[in-house]
């Protein structure tokens, strides 16, 4: 059984058949919420950036949100896979201090995610922002109007707003949350943003670790960011409410491919998405991206069947040790996804998007 599958558009199939897939052929990585999802692909994640992209010497632009900029900010550090394998301990191993049978407040969470950042990228923010290839942006979601300001009632009533917006179409919740990417300033992005309505930013050293705790920043399970050095004023939450899984207009760029280490094959364009399914479809948007993602049978044999996933922290409770030993084993297994891409190397062939 193959651990990994591979997707992709019409035109990355095309250059699959014709040339294969080489370093120097990817000019991005986009790098999708879900939390501790993204543990699964932690050793693919170690091979990309420590093995296999420093083959090629050309620009890659790293596109992230929540833990996927968590992620990719983590790739341009020097010695990437050894601060990967580390970014996924210090994720398994979060604990937060809670009154029995509550769920630890906004607060402390926040300040438990602040302090792994500045373990990772305190005083190194130099080595994320003068990487010689890579260029990192940074995805958050910021509120407008009523969501301006976090608030014990108006955050609620934003986001009901919000979510009625969606329903009737992603522009429509433009009006209550923005998209802004704090972006690495020696290259702007080579894609199209004007799907959405979208601020971008300068990401320097004053506002690194902010916008990637703002990017992660969930509403409700922790506070927002204000008032982020460099960018418009307000409320900055979790980039995966506006751009879950980055379903970008890849097919903008002038050159190059896309390649999406992913934890499914579906590319759902904003977190309040997820329940119309007509919207994860894939588009001419596409047609340049390849998705690597696991097997869902290769799921099956992970504990309970499953990623590791937000609500293992409810399902495990007071059991931190199981949690962690669950999530431990899981990365371990992720092994798996980077062989079978080695493999894959060797013979190139994906299944439509």
């Amino acid at each position: 059984m193959k651990a990994l599958l591979v997707a992709a558009g019409p035109k990355a199939r095309e250059h699959l058949r014709r040339d294969g897939l080489r370093p120097q052929d990817v000019r991005a990585i986009p790098a999708a919420a879900g939390g501790p999802k993204g543990l699964a692909l932690n050793h693919l994640d170690r091979f990309l950036f420590g093995d296999w992209l420093p083959r090629s010497d050309h620009t890659v632009h790293l596109l992230g949100a929540s833990i996927g900029a968590w992620r990719m900010a983590t790739g341009c550090l020097d010695d990437p896979a050894r601060e990967l394998a580390q970014m996924a301990a210090d994720y398994i191993g979060q604990q937060y201090e809670h009154a029995p049978g509550k769920q630890p407040t906004a607060t402390h969470v926040s300040q438990v995610f602040a302090d792994n950042l500045v373990r990772q990228f305190g005083a190194r923010e130099a080595q994320v922002l003068q990487h010689r290839r890579f260029r990192l942006h940074v995805f958050t979601s910021r509120g407008r109007h009523v969501l301006g300001r976090q608030g014990r009632l108006r955050t609620p009533v934003g986001y009901l707003g919000a979510f009625a917006a969606n329903a009737l179409s992603r522009r429509a919740m433009g009006g209550w949350l923005e998209r802004v990417v704090f972006s690495d300033p020696r290259d702007a992005l080579p894609l199209s943003l004007t799907d959405y309505r979208t601020h971008t930013a300068a990401l320097d050293a004053s506002n690194l670790r902010a916008s990637i705790l703002a990017s992660c920043s969930i509403p409700f399970w922790l506070d927002a960011v204000n008032d982020i050095p460099g960018g418009p004023a307000g409320a900055y939450w979790d980039g995966g409410i506006t751009d879950y899984h980055l379903h970008l207009d890849y097919a903008s760029m002038h050159d190059g491919l896309a390649l999406y280490p992913h934890f499914q094959k579906t590319v759902v364009p904003g977190w309040l998405d997820k329940g119309f399914k007509r919207r994860h479809r894939a588009s001419a948007k596409l047609d340049n991206l390849i998705v690597l993602y696991p097997n869902p049978a290769w799921i099956a044999t992970l504990p309970n069947g499953k990623l590791p996933d937000r609500a293992d922290f409810k399902a495990w409770g007071d059991d931190v040790a199981g949690r962690q030993a669950a999530w431990t084993r899981a990365v371990h297994e992720s092994e798996r996804l980077r062989d079978d891409f080695e493999k894959w190397l060797d013979r190139p062939e994906a299944d439509p998007l």
